[in-house]
């Protein structure tokens, strides 16, 4: 049995909730309401995240720690999308 990852997706918008086994495909829904085939895989402290769906489209999402503070890269073909996070005060 692989190792699970269940990271949360908090916003004022949705809340989602990812729950995969480590390097084993499964079909995702994702907030947006698209369906992916989706592998997680963990390196050197980094969840990535790697979607595909429709023709020929996919995206990477990794979620590492910098600083002690949780950073989100997102990429979809050619675009990146970079979001740091940090606790209110």
């Amino acid at each position: 049995m692989g190792a699970m990852a269940k990271p949360d997706c908090i916003s004022t918008l949705k809340t989602m909730q990812l729950n995969c086994t480590v390097e084993e495909k499964f079909e995702e829904t994702t907030a947006d309401g698209r369906k992916t085939q989706t592998v997680c895989t963990f390196t050197d402290g980094t969840l990535v995240q790697h979607q595909e769906w429709g023709d020929r489209m996919d995206s990477t999402i990794t979620r590492k720690l910098k600083d002690g503070k949780p950073v989100v890269d997102c990429v979809v073909n050619t675009v990146t999308c970079t979001r740091a996070y940090e606790k209110v005060k």
